[in-house]
């Protein structure tokens, strides 16, 4: 019998699970194969998903494109194509876990961010796709607002665009406000994910640190998200708090390895699968591992890091001018949403 691979490993063996992050079909067989049990989208995949799967798609593709004539319902037409195709590959694991698993993301248009009424509209017909898709909404004040009225009529949602405590800690105080709205009601709230985009953060912080010439090293940069998400963690266990979890845009294995044994969710790439299905990575949990005071000594030394690790780092309403929620909203705007916009079959 081979060795047991470290992803094989953390999954049999802690608390961490992990979703696949592509909608691509042929990448979903093999993930399926090793373990996942969810699924994370955004424009940017969508539309790879789409431009990969031309003929394997070619039918819902055209009914797509047929059905919207505006550039904003034909990206969202297409992103149905892709979603519900994912979504129909975990219905099984859905219903027979109880909806404990099997879910997949669908990301409203990234050009909506601060647009309430535009994003709950979305959120609703998103929720009519498939009973196991959750609606991926950016941690801005607007998000925040729309997920409290999602959860409180029972529509699932994730929030994305993350990458501080501050957003998780506000994810998670209107979560449970919503919650209890939803209780009173008479209605299940629908369930909650906050994400930690660990590897967009070090990569903002590490051009930050270049231009500021902070006094921070390369290894101390790979830290900050793990610093962050760790804390983040915590706090959410010491409060119990009842969102999950996502940690997701690893840049290696490092970021596995170093929040196993979490209570969460890894969102991992097909590039960073097979590195972690390696026997060789280090088998042990170091989620309660600190990272080392004087790396957070260093890291401080940041105005940008204190952001993102302090609890009260940043109010809601900063949260959608912090430096890389603008360029993650850009990219997935420019390389994704725009893309399906003038996608042609």
């Amino acid at each position: 019998m081979s060795e047991e691979g470290y992803l094989a490993w953390a999954i049999r063996h802690t608390r961490t699970c992990w979703w696949h992050d592509s909608a691509d079909p042929a990448e979903l067989d093999h993930a399926l194969a090793h373990g996942a049990v969810g699924v994370t989208t955004n424009p940017y995949l969508a539309n790879l998903a789409l431009a990969a799967n031309r003929r394997l798609w070619a039918g819902d593709i055209e009914s797509a494109l047929a059905s919207a004539t505006e550039a904003e319902a034909r990206a969202e037409a297409l992103m149905r194509v892709a979603v519900t195709r994912t979504a129909a590959r975990f219905r099984l694991m859905f219903e027979s876990t109880g909806g404990a698993r099997g879910w997949v993301c669908g990301q409203v248009n990234p050009l909506r961010a601060g647009d309430r009424e535009a994003m709950l509209a979305m959120a609703r017909r998103y929720h009519t796709w498939a009973p196991n898709i959750t609606v991926k909404l950016p941690a801005t004040l607007a998000g925040l607002d729309v997920m409290a009225e999602c959860v409180a009529a029972g529509i699932p949602v994730t929030l994305t665009v993350s990458f501080t405590v501050a957003q998780v800690m506000a994810i998670a105080e209107r979560y449970r406000d919503a919650s209890a709205q939803a209780a009173r009601n008479g209605v299940a709230p629908g369930p909650c994910n906050a994400v930690i985009m660990i590897g967009r953060l070090d990569d903002y912080l590490r051009e930050v640190a270049q231009d500021t010439r902070a006094p921070v090293t390369e290894a101390d940069i790979r830290q900050a998200g793990i610093a962050v998400t760790k804390r983040a963690l915590a706090i959410c266990q010491e409060r119990r708090y009842a969102v999950s979890l996502i940690v997701a845009a690893l840049r290696g294995t490092y970021h596995a390895t170093e929040l196993a044994g979490g209570d969460l969710t890894l969102s991992i790439a097909p590039a960073f699968q097979k590195p972690l299905q390696s026997p060789d990575l280090p088998r042990e949990e170091r989620i309660d591992r600190p990272v080392a005071p004087a790396v957070l000594d260093r890291l401080r030394a940041m105005p940008e890091f204190r952001r993102a690790f302090e609890p009260d780092g940043m109010r809601p309403e900063e949260f959608v001018s912090y430096g890389v929620t603008q360029r993650t909203l850009a990219q997935f705007a420019e390389v994704g949403w725009k893309l399906m916009e003038t996608f042609k079959l």
